[in-house]
Order: structure tokens, then sequence, then C-alpha cells
């Protein structure tokens, strides 16, 4: 899903939200209390503030020194319970919602997990990786002090409402008038800072994918001598992102402006008509300072909602787009009935299948009928867009057929769980993505838990255990990011090692070869040989000496299924595959 297709109101977030914070309810209770004894000072202190001066202005009883020491010490009593409490907020709060950003994350990563190739094939790396690190940062905040800084201010203003009206209620009501004109007022701004934030979160998405691209790109960039191209496309964005901030900026700064407008208005009305109250005695002096302090109160309260907006629309925003993660389909899951896949012998059966792309619509493969026996090495050949990848991608179901249906020992795919599915089939693949730390690790992937020995072992059938003893710290060697420290054919041989570990019943092999040298293609070619011996074995190949021994040939074109047959078979029709042998070029064939 693009940018900006998906929009949500904030009282749907907040409700779906609402899951995640109530989780951790008690938690949250316990720091809402907190936070209201944390306003016990300011709403005492105006009331100390009113006793005193009327009582200096002869409006009220005079203080005595035992009087003045209880309210200083009351007051002092309040100010360490605020101290405590603030303390319990600034932990345990911030805690709280380093626990809710870490479900979040997990959730969101799980689901990235279960999405299927088309997502991925539309959808930057980088947007994904903002989204589940820098947006869930701000929910930790947002979650922390959005009930936090509504509670306070609910209190604040409810108390200073009900106080306010048992010394002056038209006073009261004058002053309180101005509140839902500052709210509509911020409302209107809010909006507009909210769409502001997702914008510039967007444009972060695509600042590190462009950054993700080239610096992995590094060496294609220097051997075209592309900096200055890559400094531009960076600068393109980069300057985009700037204005965004700018736009951003404007509307913090429109929404601190009407606040502080707001501020002067209730001053200015506690100016003019407490003084004409006063004036006409119907308040006293005590009331007045009363009213100032709590405005100012108020206005402090009003004030930190203001600054805590920003927050809260950063936080709202990456609620929104982790929603937009979670929100997006999952194509393809588990039946409501999936049983765990037994594979026996290893047969595969392809009835009926055709296949079409759902972004372009492109029909790869169309109505076709094959089965591969159990045991089996089966050879795929044929022009570029034949359907040679996309039919291998069928049988892990990392696509699901249009029509028709796939069975392996007479049990539709469909109908089994994907784990037992994918736990059943190895796949070796041309371009070999080996995680980042060592090779052992890389070879244990293949099946956790796996013994050293175990290790080993699948490295020897794989041809790699020698070299990698040779390698600095032999299995404990750091390999770096997707192993640049090894050449094609070491990357290619431990991949090869994982899949021995593995060892599944069925397996796939797409142009496992065809990007290494020959002496590579040589030693890779002999632990593939050791590899597909006694599994079902399907293999990709656009250099063809590496299916030459093939059980069975298939040549797939535009029409299906266009040749089948042996090496020598096929060599002697003189067809499609003849010419791929014989180096005429693709277009010839296709013709």
């Amino acid at each position: 899903m693009k940018e900006g297709e998906r929009t949500y109101s904030s009282r749907v977030l907040i409700r779906r939200f609402w899951p995640y914070l109530s989780k951790y309810k008690k938690l949250m209770l316990i720091d809402l209390f907190m936070a209201g004894l944390t306003t016990l000072c300011d709403i005492v202190l105006p009331m100390i503030m009113r006793q005193l001066t009327n009582a200096a202005m002869g409006a009220a009883p005079p203080l005595t020194v035992m009087a003045v020491l209880q309210m200083a010490g009351i007051y002092a009593v309040l100010r360490l319970i605020d101290g405590g409490a603030n303390f319990y907020m600034q932990a345990q709060g911030h805690i709280m919602g380093v626990y809710i950003e870490t479900d979040m994350r997990r959730d969101a990563f799980a689901h990235l997990l279960r999405l299927s190739d088309s997502y991925y094939a539309n959808t930057k790396i980088g947007q994904l990786m903002g989204r589940i690190t820098n947006d869930l940062f701000d929910v930790t905040e947002f979650a922390h002090h959005c009930p936090e800084e509504f509670f306070i201010a609910g209190i604040k203003i409810t108390a200073s409402f009900v106080i306010l009206c048992t010394c002056h209620i038209p006073l009261t009501l004058i002053i309180f008038a101005c509140v839902p004109l500052m709210a509509v007022v911020s409302v209107k701004i809010n909006h507009r800072l909210r769409a502001a934030f997702k914008m510039q979160r967007y444009q972060v998405g695509e600042l590190n994918a462009a950054i993700e691209d080239s610096l992995l790109g590094q060496r294609v960039v220097k051997a075209f001598a592309g900096e200055a191209e890559e400094r531009r496309k960076f600068e393109e964005g980069n300057k985009t992102f700037q204005s965004l901030k700018k736009k951003t900026y404007y509307f913090m700064a429109a929404f601190g402006t009407s606040t502080r407008l707001f501020d002067g208005l209730m001053y200015t009305v506690v100016i003019l008509a407490g003084g004409l109250f006063l004036v006409w005695e119907q308040i006293s002096p005590g009331d007045l300072v009363a009213y100032m302090l709590y405005v100012s109160t108020l206005i402090a309260t009003i004030r930190r909602i203001v600054e805590f907006a920003e927050q809260f629309q950063r936080g709202m925003t990456g609620i929104e787009r982790f929603f937009e993660i979670m929100d997006t389909p999952v194509d393809i899951v588990d039946a409501p009935d999936a049983k765990p896949l037994v594979v026996t012998n290893g047969e595969i059966v392809f009835e009926d299948v055709s296949f079409e792309y759902p972004d372009d619509h492109n029909k790869v493969l169309r109505h076709l009928d094959l089965t591969i026996r159990a045991g089996e090495n089966v050879g795929l050949a044929g022009p570029s867009g034949g359907g040679k990848t996309t039919l291998c991608s069928l049988i892990p179901r990392f696509y699901e057929p249009t029509d028709g249906r796939i069975l392996i020992d007479g049990q539709d795919i469909t109908k089994v769980t994907l784990e037992s599915l994918r736990e059943a089939v190895g796949i070796v693949q041309q371009e070999v993505y080996l995680f980042s730390g060592t090779v052992k690790a890389n070879i244990a992937y293949g099946k956790q838990g796996a013994t050293d020995e175990e290790i080993r072992r699948a490295a020897a059938l794989a041809g790699a255990d020698e070299f990698i003893r040779e390698l600095p710290n032999g299995y404990d060697s750091y390999i770096g990011e997707r192993g640049v420290k090894l050449s094609g054919g070491q990357k290619q041989r431990i991949a090869i090692a994982r899949v021995f570990l593995k060892d599944p019943k069925i397996l796939l092999l797409d142009e496992a070869t065809s990007a290494l040298d020959n002496e590579s293609e040589i030693l890779v070619g002999r632990s593939l040989a050791r590899l597909t011996k006694g599994r079902t074995t399907l293999t990709i190949a656009h250099r063809l000496t590496t299916i030459r021994h093939a059980d069975r040939i298939l040549v797939l074109g535009k029409d299906g299924i266009e040749e089948e047959g042996s090496h020598e078979e096929l060599l002697k029709k003189q067809g499609i595959y003849w010419k791929l042998w014989t180096g005429l070029d693709e277009e010839e064939v296709a013709l």
C-alpha cells in the first residue's frame, strides 16, 4: 500500500491502540495516581496565598505564627510528595511506554515476516525499517505522556473551576468562556500538524531507502563514476525533507502563537473583570490573587498540553503507520483445517496450474499439468520469462496459483501448514543471502539447535569444510554483511551446507551456479551432485551443462512445456533445447 492511501481518525487509532495500553493497566493506573498527586501543590498554593492576602488586607481573621507554620509545613510535605510522585512517573511511566513499544515492534515484525513476495516487490525496505524503529520510538513517549497529560489537565481544570466558583461564579464563567475558543483553534491547527508529520515520516523512509540503495551498491557507483549522480539524488530527497520540516515548523509556530495570544486574552480578562469586581467590592483582594494564580495554573496546564501536542501528533503518526503495516493483508496463510505435510516419497504433481502476477497480470503459466516422480532430478530450461522460477516458487507457496492445484505425495499444499511445507523444501538460489554473523551461525540456520558435529558434517558434504578451516577463526569467523568477506563460490557452498543440514525431501536449485567462475562452478557442482542424491530435485539452469545429467529436462516457454526429455533426446529433436545448447540467442529461440 502506498503512503496516504489509507487514513485513520484519531478515535479509531486510540481504540485500536488501547489493547496495547490496557495490557499494562495496573502500571498505568499507578502512574495516573502519581500524576494526580503532582497536582496537589498547584491546587493548594492559590488557596494558601488567598488566605494570607485576605488576612494581610484585613478581610479575614489575623494570622498567627502557628497558622503560618502549619500552612508552610503542609506545602513542604506536598512538595515532598510531588517529588516522589514525579520520580515514579518519569521512571515507571517511561518503562511502561518501552513495554508497549516492544510489543508493537514484535507484532509488526511478525506480520512483516508473513507477507508475501508481492508485498516486498512493491515496498522499500528503508520505509519498513523506519516504521518499526523510529516511528515506534515516539510511541513510547505517547503511551507514557498521553494519559498523564490529559489526566493532569482534567484534574487541574476541574479543580480550578470548582474552587473558583466558590469564590465568584460570574468571573469564573467569564474566564472559562475563553477555553472552548482555544480548543477549536488548537484542533484545527493540530489536524494540519499531524498531516505534516505523516509526510515528514514518509520522506524519512524515502531517504533511508535511497541511502540504503546507494551504499549497498557502492561498488557499482564507483565503477561507473556515479558519485555525482548519487549526490544529486540524495540532495533532491534531502531538500524535499527540508521543505517538509519547514512546513511542520510553521504549523508548530502557528500553534504556539495562538496559545500565547489566548494566554494574553485570559490574563486581560482577569485584570479587567477582576479589577472591576474588586472596585465594586464583589470580591476580596485575596480572591483576586487566587484567581490570578489559578489562571496561571490553568494557562500553564494548557501550555503543557500545547507543548505535548507535537509529541502527541508524532505518537499518533507512529501509531497510524504501525497499523498501516498491520492492516496489510497476508495473502498466503494456513487453511483453518491445515495439517502437517507428511512427505513419504516426494512426488510433486501440478494439476491444471495457471499463474499470473497480481500487479501487472502477466500470465506466466497456463493450464500446466506435470508430474515429477519421487527422487527424480528434473532440469528446467528455456528463454527468460518462460516461468521456470515461477514454477519453483509455487511449490513452497511463495506465490499462490491463480488456478489449479499442486500436490506433494497426494496432499494439496494449500491444505497443509506452511511451516511443514517449507521444512520439506530446500532452496539454493543464484543470489545467495548470508546473514551478518559467523560461518557457523549461517550454516546452523538450516536446523535450529544443530550440534557442531552436524554443522561440520554438512559443511564437509557441501565441500566447504576445507576452506572454512582455513579462515582466521574457522567456523567462528565473521563473514560480514551478506557474506562480503567470502567469494561467490564460498558463499554458495555455505548455502548448500545449510540445505544439507536441513535435509529436505524436495530440493529447488534456482540457477545455483550461473554466477560462478569455472573453478567454483566445478566445486559447487560436485556439492550439488551430493545434495541432490535421493531427493526430488528441480534445477533451473541458464548454463545447460548443469542439467545435462538430469533424469528429465523440461523446456518452458510461452506455451508451457514446449519440449521434454533427456539431454540426448532433446538434442536429437533439434528444437528449442538444441538451439540453446548450440549457442543461438534467446530471441532466435523465442521465434
